[in-house]
């Protein structure tokens, strides 16, 4: 290294190190350029620089910006820190926490870690995502330019610089290791390895491999990215060459061993196979016992460890304080001090303000103070109402809203209340929800204010108030002088001896945000100033400087209240001064020579970081230093610190008094001002493991994990201290247990006002000894402080109980995570040391969360650097897991109003999903450690055991079947024409000018029509091209590519005619060709097509430049057009020889991307359509409206066949025109009084999501529903209820009737098996548990049961259809309402596949296969692939019988099999849906046992990774699983087929193949 940093900075003479730090106050004050001062630096340096040959000098340059500047240690720091600038510190929390042994501790636990090196996926993000805010909006005005690595200044101190070397080099694993994720890569989440076509490919391998600096966007390397940012109308997209018919086993497992058909070099598959890696490694020791909830599933609880620490000591005896001295001067009361001294000593001073420049503005004296007080007092009590209707009586409560920067109204407001005997209320500025809530509690109706104040409330537009959210209705009252009435001369107060009145109310926010007024009546007030002021031995005259908060805790204890008692003089710092000048707390104790200050740790801290300015103050006349937050076990190093530095300057060891308090219980301890020369009290070293179990064990074994706690002093005078257990009862702790400090005296809160059942539990504590019964009847507080009382009696305070985190049964203490989280380097990579850390309830378990502000400057690898080592130093240190480390934009984190981190606010935030991080890391793989064993599957139950089973236990099996066929008269249409072609040719003759087919545009004008003479002609003329122009024979496929209209059902027509199996198939998308176009190609070649009948638009499609880049256009079959067609009449028309003969190819793509051919016959289709005519009561004079796609399945048999088959009208609604027009679909229904209609669910969606708000507009148009008498929806999967239910409910109001409503359900194998028709019951539902559903269970809940499923039943069973629920591995029946396959026996199933390699096992096993048990009848049945069940009901069916209802639950081929459990994808989906308002759809699919969320977000950018920890909580809250990715992409991304469902294994294709582009990808640990 070309620098000194191995010497250290502090071995470089003392001039040298004052130039230099001349040099970076300059810089960091803009006097000099970057450039002039690293100019100046290396001259300054040439000589102590060992020269280095050869070296680039930028190259030196760089490793001189990543070394942190070692800073002395702290047994030297006066001589050699003392002349080291550096730009202020900002934050209110950053240095409560420093502490260079804890610094230490956690390099050294870091460094243990180096040795097992473990590549963290880093998530990928899109560059364009989180362009950092500029720090500006609240950034205090102490930044200067510098780098803010005052942070943790001093936190290398103990370190030497080798060691941050290795550990930087340490670090660099995490970027080689990551192939994809070097600085550029990362950055754009489209660039694929191993792609691309030559150069391509090579530059990703380029870019791959090196790390590029300065590199502002890389060039984008991709070889395709199909992202358009709408989604193309429904697309059916195979993956390449899946198709049905391949062998089961083989398709599945030879794409699994190259990641699922991907190659394996994409960038996404290295990161999973690293987030593998990590998840191999051993995890905590497995936990043994088990509890069980609701009998259904097991977690894990942990056992306590056997060789855990147990406190060992007898059982503690309260502590007292010594007695309370009677001084004969002490005042009645608080007031009667005020009197006196207002009366005799008028002169004197009692508070000094301070300008924003830190000098003395204003000093206000006893005299002024009396009388201003007085003043008010008269007044409230006289001025503001009425002589007969007072605005305030005596004992009203009043708030008092004052600025912190104005100490002296503040005051003067205080007493004026106490004079007029009302309560004052002191609350930090308006605006605050909680703070309403404090108000609405205490009843109070008054507020009192300064001008200036007021001034700056905002208005309304009348001038009155702005009435804030949550808080009552105030009047205000501004107090300044001149608004104020003189009392006449013979009004006076009453100032009566003190009692238990309440005095005042100081508010408290309570661990999850509340705000609740703890109540100090004036006898506790009394007592409490005296306790001080004979415990600090304040003595008449002194000056004291405060720099806390004078409304509330210490501030206003000793500033305003013992102050007065004493007739002290206060010199009172704001927070704003300290902001734009650090010292002047510690220049106006040299200017006053002041004999005590009440600081903070921060404050001794920012003395110490400006303490340069000043090189001759003295705190000689300090007797007392006292540290207000003493209690945080991290103040002992500030406090050395500080006394290391300005020992030189007169400050006395002895003089520094830590003390602990607490609203409820105010002053705890304080430690006594020190005799010169005596020996300084000594240091607890306690065992951080030992902590965790509330035990005090002296650490030995770590010395990494060790906290080293100073006393806080001796109990209170007059008072009396016990240690209780934190939870259950106030059982008093042993003599080595950690508890919560309690604390009973007169000096102490009485109540939280108006709360009285909170009340109860912290001020009126009776501690029980280990059998449970009272020690002594004396009523303790709870102070809310963690700690126990030492040797000598002397008070230790190890943490807070808001600061408790219990995770798995042990006890962590948030701020001991924080400061170890800014022991690690944090400087490049947080705010101004701003972390908050909290616990979240996931999953029967308290989890960790830490929060902190990243750096604006700070880079991507740098955070997650930074990120990965605190989760590996929070592990080593405190042997606890973190759940989620997020990092959000510099300065965005909720403050308190004096700048400290809102913690419960930032909860809140988290968990609403309102943070906006933009880096988070999830690890719930090493935390969560509760989960349920996975289930083993049991060797089955044989078949025939089950069938025994049911009977005994009285089930019938689970079977259903629709009316019987056989016993139902039909006209003589079905005796006469077996075939469809028969039908038409009769209607042509019988009724030629009725009208079959209506077509419509999107402005619901009719543009086509086909009466039943149209359609034949129109048919035969396209049967004579087909022979003429295609010399085709009978039994030739043929590919129909038609829009969705009626050309598509005269050229199906056509083809039958001419004895060809015509072949629907959805024409490519022209704006997406590329994506569209080669499924076309694929069903062409499946289905052999010998010719394509097309449009001439689509014809000169097929054959564009544009086409010729996705597919090969040569080899096109003949291609047909038939919008012209030659006038010749066919010379015979085809008649099949049997019924069996194949009548067209049904191919259709599924959800988990298989493309499927099935073959229906000339019987199945004349029986699937007269079994639908029967259903819905289907004849000539009827109309329906379909607003379907026509291409397979029920949709294109309802567009295509049902008309012809029975003679009503059907109204065609291509469903791309609802793009267009949203009415279109209601109004057609409206117009043409439909009482039929059928759409999809695409189709109610769209509705539902589009016209939701506009009813009103509806009406006003005149649509009415009220003449539908069924809706149904076209479907091949689980009724979507909620989608239904909210249509119904949405469009009730323009006359739907909620009954009319309902689904169908097919299959592959059988399109149509259920569809509600007009006559039957209604559908039912029924609501399940969904535990059981995994277990392949149904177990009937009631409505509102947690984790329950509502499902609907999916329409009637058709006439002449059988179903038969079956076991799928043992193909044995099932009883009633079991989980099973659904098998279906039809005379209109499908009658095979049609695939190019004819697997007859496959065939047989779909289409024709037999129950192996207990089916005399030897039934041969088609399998559905759907799970569901049979449940029979109370309800009476057409035929006279109970109703069988049946209940899809899901698609076989698509469910998750993890952890030994079955999942439905869309469950999982549901719930991830209802987590945030941004998540516009969500799709879930497994990889190598991973499971992956994709979620689309349809809010901004910002909130991408709010999301991660949402969706992975409440995975595992409800499904009990651990997600193991989730990508975060646009909308629109998650491909949908034309029937609504999401194809799941396309996306897992494209996501696998980096083709995505998604805004964020995070691998949790």
């Amino acid at each position: 290294m070309a620098e000194p940093a191995a010497a250290g900075v502090s071995s470089l003479p003392r001039e040298v190190r004052e130039q230099l730090a001349e040099l970076e106050l300059e810089l960091s004050e803009g006097d000099i350029t970057q450039k002039g001062y690293e100019k100046k630096r290396a001259k300054l340096l040439a000589p102590y620089v060992p020269q280095t040959q050869g070296v680039d000098p930028a190259l030196q340059k760089e490793s001189r910006t990543q070394m942190p500047v070692p800073s002395a240690t702290p047994a030297s720091a006066s001589s050699s820190s003392s002349k080291f600038h550096r730009a202020r510190s900002g934050g209110a929390r950053d240095e409560r926490y420093r502490s260079d042994i804890h610094t230490e501790a956690v390099q050294a636990a870091l460094a243990k870690h180096k040795e097992q090196k473990m590549a963290l996926p880093m998530p990928t993000k899109r560059r364009s995502t989180f362009v950092q805010s500029p720090a500006d909006a609240c950034t205090p005005p102490d930044t200067s330019s510098a780098s803010e690595d005052e942070g943790s200044l001093r936190r290398q101190a103990a370190l030497s610089a080798a060691l941050h070397q290795s550990l930087q080099n340490a670090e660099s694993w995490i970027n080689r290791s990551i192939q994809g994720s070097s600085t550029s890569s990362s950055a754009s989440s489209t660039l694929s390895h191993g792609e691309g076509k030559g150069t391509s490919g090579s530059l990703a391998d380029v870019f791959a491999n090196t790390r590029i600096e300065n590199f502002s966007v890389p060039p984008d390397v991709t070889a395709t990215t199909s992202s358009s940012s709408a989604r193309p109308a429904a697309i059916d997209l195979p993956p390449s060459g899946i198709v049905k018919g391949m062998h089961k086993g083989s398709n599945r497992s030879s794409l699994m061993d190259t990641a699922d058909g991907v190659p394996v070099s994409s960038r996404v598959s290295t990161k999973i196979q690293q987030l593998l890696n990590t998840l191999k490694r051993p995890k905590r020791p497995p936990l043994k016992e088990f509890f069980v909830d609701d009998f259904e599933e097991i977690v894990e609880v942990p056992q306590p460890d056997p060789n855990q620490p147990k406190p060992e000591g007898r059982q503690m005896t309260p502590v007292k304080g010594e007695p309370l001295g009677v001084v004969c001067n002490w005042p009645p009361a608080l007031e009667a001090a005020l009197q006196r001294w207002g009366t005799t000593q008028a002169k004197c001073p009692c508070l000094t303000a301070l300008d924003v420049t830190g000098k003395p503005v204003y000093t206000l004296t006893y005299g002024k103070l009396w009388s201003r007080s007085l003043k008010l007092a008269y007044t409230l009590l006289n001025k503001l109402g009425t002589k007969n209707e007072p605005v305030l009586k005596p004992g009203d409560r009043v708030a008092l809203v004052y600025p912190n920067n104005d100490p002296v109204m503040f005051m003067v407001a205080f007493y004026g209340c106490l004079l007029a005997e009302v309560i004052p209320v002191p609350i930090e500025d308006a605006g605050g929800q909680q703070i309403g809530f404090l108000l609405g509690s205490c009843g109070i109706a008054l507020a009192l204010t300064t001008e200036v104040c007021l001034k700056g409330l905002p208005k309304t537009q009348n001038g009155e108030i702005v009435q804030f959210k949550g808080w009552p209705r105030l009047k205000w009252v501004v107090t300044d002088s001149k608004y104020l009435s003189k009392s006449p001369k013979d009004w006076q107060p009453n100032v009566s001896a003190a009692g238990t009145e309440p005095a005042y109310i100081e508010y408290k926010t309570s661990k999850e945000g509340s705000v609740m007024g703890v109540t100090v009546s004036r006898i506790a007030m009394l007592s409490h100033c005296q306790a001080l002021s004979q415990a600090c031995n304040y003595s008449e005259g002194e000056t004291i400087v405060n720099v806390l908060d004078f409304k509330k805790d210490a501030g206003l204890w000793h500033g305003i209240l013992t102050n007065v008692m004493n007739k002290l003089h206060t010199i009172s710092v704001p927070y704003s001064v300290m902001k734009t000048c650090p010292l002047s707390w510690v220049q106006r104790v040299h200017a006053h020579k002041a004999k005590v200050a009440l600081v903070k740790c921060r404050d001794l801290h920012w003395a110490m970081m400006a303490h340069r300015d000043q090189r001759d103050v003295t705190l000689s006349s300090l007797r007392m230093l006292i540290v207000t937050d003493g209690a945080n076990p991290w103040s002992v190093s500030s406090c050395d610190a500080f006394l290391s530095l300005f020992q030189s300057h007169g400050l006395k060891p002895e003089a520094i008094c830590p003390c602990a308090t607490s609203p409820e219980a105010m002053t705890i301890a304080i430690r006594r001002p020190g005799v010169p020369g005596a020996p300084l009290p000594g240091r607890a070293i306690l065992s951080m493991n030992g902590l965790s179990f509330g035990v005090i064990r002296v650490n030995t074994e770590d010395k990494n994990s060790a906290l080293t706690v100073q006393d806080v002093g001796h109990v209170m005078p007059g008072g009396m201290m016990c240690i209780v257990k934190p939870d259950g009862p106030p059982q008093l702790c042993k003599t080595d247990e950690i508890g919560e400090i309690c604390v009973s005296s007169r000096a102490g809160g009485m109540m939280y006002y108006g709360l009285t059942g909170v009340t109860k539990n912290t001020f009126e504590v009776i501690p029980v000894n280990s059998a449970g019964s009272p020690v002594g009847d004396v009523p303790f507080v709870r102070s809310g402080l963690l700690g126990f009382v030492g040797p000598g009696s002397l008070v230790f305070v190890v943490g807070k109980m808001d600061g408790l985190l219990t995770v798995s049964g042990r006890r962590h203490n948030a701020d001991d995570i924080v400061a170890t989280g800014l022991a690690v380097e944090s400087i490049k990579t947080v705010y101004r040391g701003r972390i908050a850390v909290f616990s979240v309830s996931v999953f029967y378990d308290e989890r960790i969360v830490v929060v902190a502000e990243q750096r604006p400057d700070a880079s991507e690898e740098d955070s997650f650097q930074w990120m990965s080592r605190v989760l590996q130093a929070i592990d080593s240190i405190h042997q606890v897991g973190v759940y989620c480390l997020a990092l959000v934009p510099a300065n965005t984190l909720p403050k308190t109003p004096l700048g400290g981190i809102h913690i419960s606010q930032t909860k809140q935030h988290f968990l609403e999903g309102s943070l906006h991080p933009c880096n988070i890391l999830m690890c719930p793989h090493t935390c969560v450690t509760n989960l349920p064993k996975p289930r083993q599957k049991q060797p089955g139950v044989g078949p025939a055991s089950v069938m025994v089973g049911n009977l005994v236990a009285g089930k019938r099996i689970a079977q259903a079947s629709g009316r019987d066929l056989g016993q139902i008269e039909d006209n003589d249409l079905v005796k006469k024409h077996q075939f469809l072609t028969e039908v038409l040719q009769w209607r042509a003759q019988a009724t030629p000018d009725h009208p079959l087919f209506l077509l419509l545009n999107a402005k619901g004008t009719t543009v086509c029509t086909a009466t039943c003479l149209q359609l034949h002609k129109k048919a035969e003329r396209i049967a004579s091209v087909l022979c003429d122009k295609g010399h085709l024979n009978a039994g030739d496929n043929v590919v129909l590519l038609y829009p969705p209209g009626i050309e598509l059902i005269t050229a199906f027509y056509g083809c039958l005619y001419a004895g060809c199996i015509p072949v629907t198939v959805r024409p490519p998308h022209a704006q997406s060709l590329t994506a569209t176009l080669p499924t076309v190609r694929m069903i062409v070649e499946v289905s052999k097509a010998a010719c394509i009948l097309t449009t001439q638009t689509l014809m000169r499609l097929l054959k564009s430049r544009e086409a010729t880049a996705a597919v090969d256009v040569k080899t096109w079959p003949t291609i047909i057009d038939t919008d012209d067609l030659p006038r010749k009449r066919l010379s015979q028309i085809y008649k099949p020889p049997t019924p069996e003969m194949l009548a067209y190819l049904d191919f259709s793509v599924s959800t988990t991307g298989m493309l499927t051919g099935v073959k229906m016959s000339h019987a199945a289709v004349s029986g699937l359509c007269r079994a639908i005519k029967l259903q819905c009561e289907l004849y000539s004079s009827r109309q329906i409206a379909i607003c379907l796609d026509p291409y397979c399945g029920l949709g294109f048999v309802l567009w295509c066949l049902c008309s012809v088959y029975s003679g009503h009208q059907s109204i065609l609604i291509p469903p791309m025109e609802l793009e267009s027009n949203l009415f279109l679909w209601l109004s057609t229904v409206s117009q043409y009084k439909i009482r039929d209609t059928f759409c999809s669910y695409s189709v109610m969606e769209l509705c539902t999501k589009g016209l939701g708000n506009q009813v009103e507009m509806l009406k006003a148009r005149g649509i009415n529903l009220s003449c539908v008498r069924t809706c149904v929806v076209v479907a091949e999967e689980r009724p979507r209820v909620s989608l239904t239910h909210s249509f119904s409910k949405l469009f009730k109001d323009i006359g739907l009737s909620s009954r009319a409503v309902s689904t169908t359900f097919g299959s592959r194998v059988n399109v149509a098996i259920c569809l509600q028709g007009t006559s039957g019951p209604d559908p039912t539902t029924v609501y399940v548990d969904l535990k059981s559903l995994r277990h392949d269970r149904v177990r009937l809940v009631e409505r509102g049961a947690p984790q329950s499923l509502l499902l609907s039943e999916s329409g009637k069973i058709l006439p002449g259809v059988k179903v038969v629920i079956v076991n799928p591995e043992t193909k044995g029946p099932l009883g009633d309402s079991h989980l099973g396959e659904i098998w279906v026996n039809s005379p209109h199933t499908a009658s095979g596949y049609y695939t190019i390699y004819d697997n007859e096992t496959l065939q047989a096993d779909h289409f024709n296969t037999r129950l192996s048990f207990g089916d005399a009848a030897q039934t041969l049945w088609a399998r559905t692939g759907y799970l569901g069940f049979v449940r029979r009901t109370e309800l009476t069916a057409a035929s006279g019988e109970r109703h069988d209802a049946l209940y899809v639950v899901g698609a076989l081929d698509e469910t998750l099999e993890l952890r030994g459990l079955r999942y439905h994808p869309i469950d999982i989906e549901t719930s991830v849906s209802r987590t945030h308002r941004s998540i516009a759809e969500c799709a879930v699919f497994t990889w190598t046992n991973l499971l992956v969320v994709v979620v689309e977000l349809c809010g901004c950018e910002q909130e991408a990774l709010d999301l991660v920890p949402l969706v992975t909580n409440v995975v595992l809250e409800e499904h009990y699983l651990i997600v193991g990715v989730v990508v975060v992409v646009d909308p629109g991304v998650i491909p949908i087929n034309s029937r609504g469902e999401k194809q799941r294994m396309h996306l897992r294709d494209s996501f696998l193949a980096d083709q995505l582009d998604p805004i964020y990808v995070a691998y949790n640990m």
